[in-house]
């Protein structure tokens, strides 16, 4: 894990109170970096946890599926010529 302390210093004790707080926050995921940014009395904290895999479901030709690879061909042809809609601009 990554910490960043800007505009100042803090104790050891003090950085792990910070990633205690921001763990807390979403105690499932996994700290990578954690930034602290002091400005007197106020302090920002900017962080970001591990990304999470997903594997991608999207409606095609009324079946709910991930991947095509266990389609038999008729069901790739029918894939293959529906009309497809992208967005504009």
């Amino acid at each position: 894990m990554e910490i960043v302390v800007k505009n100042g210093t803090i104790t050891e004790e003090e950085k792990n109170n910070y990633v205690k707080y921001v763990k807390e926050k979403d105690p499932n995921k996994e700290l990578v970096y954690l930034e602290i940014d002091l400005d007197g009395d106020f302090v920002d904290l900017k962080y970001q946890f591990e990304d999470i895999p997903f594997e991608r479901i999207r409606r095609v030709t009324g079946y709910l599926t991930g991947t095509l690879d266990r389609w038999n061909d008729a069901k790739r042809a029918e894939e293959r010529d529906r009309v497809k809609h992208g967005i504009c601009c």
